[in-house]
């Protein structure tokens, strides 16, 4: 197991994500806490800058074409490309905004912008996929709204990092020329829309000479992506620009901080997506689960007499009581009852009027929400919490590698079990290649935020053709869905990559 030193010592992380408010307004926070953070309180390694010429970034066929299209859009060359990856979690769905740690690791599909700064204070956007269409707008001045119901415009995510960047500045930005191309499969829980923040927030800060470090850089585009509307905790954007190659990263919060993880000799992890997608910004599903987990922590926090008003996370619960996780699972079966809870129990059982509910507890898109379940997710969160710990112990133990893989395997059925019983976000199919994967898996479970997207199933070296020949047989080939897709984008064996990179194309 190694450490990573410097990049467990941001108490002000901690703060950076917890100090958003319900609403998402993130504003005065990032200006208040990153002007501590640029008075060189905190010290870390910025993302590398690599030299593009010699490099096997370089040698790749899609760097080459975004190049020749960033030439052709713009009449010039790019100055930098930007690099940041998606990622896959393993075990610990649903519970890094609840304060708990996640196990993921670094995917080799990414998001790979190429940029050069202007002097003109504009910012001109460009994407390979012809889908996207172009954006400009003025660097320094511009807004992000999104409609109730529609999924976000590409350049909404960008503008979200930016937007981040802007507010560590003291002065204005230059302008930027990007063009943008993307190899992670669309709302598929592999982090996209955060690999796309991340990546904005990546190319404004270089573009500034800007240099932060890779955990604050983490940390504003998590809170940034809130400008968007979805309350994620932060895991997609610290895997992003901490993942090491050849390892799953522990990743924990308050503060943050990250360890690498190695996995039993003979690990092979596989995605397969569901052909279902969901665009978390578009629906209230996945803030809808956020309030419930808040709403649970403040109950069982008033319930047993404390001050439950500014409590936001079940972790910070399980500390205000001193208890242990086992403990927490108990108070859960205690305290809530397993049937949805109205909106105005809520009110009832926490004294306070549906204003103040909504101020203290829900975010702007769950408001309407009128019940609440609040035992089931509380339980699921605090299991899993014991999972991942379960599942870092076993890869640091000294098992016979055959044993650790099966348990392993075992840890992620039962996480599936509870995304799919407690959490409610699995999907039927997502379910269907669980169910494939019995026999030929050691263990398959919904990554991501689930209700659609993908699953990623661990199986070894020798059991890795039939189960990826069995998925495309009984799931991919007379599937509709599937239909004029290549079925070797949709499952797909994976292993742990490097995080964010900055490539330079001329000499540094």
């Amino acid at each position: 197991m190694l450490g990573l030193g410097n990049e467990a010592i941001s108490v002000l992380a901690l703060q950076y994500f917890s100090m958003v408010d319900p609403t998402g307004n993130t504003s005065q926070n990032n200006r208040n806490l990153m002007a501590q953070i640029t008075n060189g309180k905190i010290e870390d390694e910025y993302p590398p800058v690599i030299p593009l010429e010699g490099s096997p970034f370089s040698k790749i066929n899609r760097i080459n074409q975004l190049k020749e299209y960033f030439i052709k859009k713009y009449n010039q060359e790019p100055e930098y490309f930007v690099r940041v990856p998606g990622r896959v979690n393993l075990i610990g769905e649903h519970v890094d905004y609840c304060g708990y740690s996640v196990l993921p690791m670094a995917i080799q599909y990414d998001i790979v912008m190429a940029v050069k700064p202007t002097n003109e204070p504009k910012l001109q956007l460009t994407n390979m996929d012809p889908e996207h269409q172009d954006f400009q707008c003025d660097v320094n001045s511009f807004s992000i709204e999104v409609k109730k119901g529609t999924s976000p415009s590409w350049h909404q995510y960008f503008l979200c990092g930016l937007k981040g960047v802007l507010e560590t500045l003291n002065k204005d930005s230059v302008g930027m020329l990007v063009a943008a191309s993307g190899n992670i499969p669309l709302s598929s829980g592999l982090s996209s829309s955060s690999a796309l923040v991340s990546a904005a927030a990546l190319a404004a800060t270089y573009a500034n000479k800007h240099k932060m470090s890779k955990l604050d850089i983490a940390s504003l585009s998590a809170t940034s992506e809130r400008y968007i509307g979805t309350q994620g905790g932060g895991m997609d954007q610290a895997i992003a620009f901490l993942g090491t190659k050849g390892c799953a990263k522990h990743i924990q919060f308050n503060p943050l901080r990250s360890e690498d993880v190695k996995l039993p000799e003979g690990a092979v992890f596989v995605i397969a997506h569901s052909l279902a997608v969901l665009n978390k910004a578009k629906t209230s599903d996945f803030n809808c689960r956020v309030a419930e987990c808040r709403l649970a922590a403040q109950l069982m926090a008033k319930k047993r007499g404390l001050t439950w008003e500014k409590l936001r996370t079940l972790a910070e619960l399980e500390s205000a009581l001193n208890a242990s996780l086992d403990d927490m699972v108990l108070l859960v079966k205690e305290i809530l009852h397993q049937h949805p809870y109205t909106k105005e129990e809520m009110c009832r059982e926490l004294e306070v009027s549906e204003g103040v509910l909504d101020q203290l507890s829900l975010s702007n898109n769950t408001t309407h929400i009128d019940q609440f379940k609040l035992h089931q997710r509380a339980l699921h969160v605090y299991q899993e919490r014991i999972e991942v710990t379960s599942f870092r112990e076993v890869c640091e133990s000294e098992m016979a590698p055959v044993d650790a893989l099966k348990k392993l395997g075992e840890l992620m059925r039962q996480s599936h079990q509870s995304l799919q019983k407690l959490y409610e976000c699995s999907h039927h199919g997502l379910d269907a290649l669980v169910e494939l994967g019995e026999g030929k898996a050691l263990g398959s479970r919904l990554t991501g935020a689930g209700w659609g997207g993908c699953t990623v199933a661990l199986t070894t070296k020798d059991s890795l053709d039939d189960y990826v020949s069995t998925l495309k047989e009984k799931f991919y080939k007379n599937n509709c869905a599937a239909r004029d897709k290549n079925v070797d984008t949709l499952v797909f064996a994976t292993e742990p990559n490097v995080g964010a990179e900055v490539y330079k194309e001329s000499p540094l």
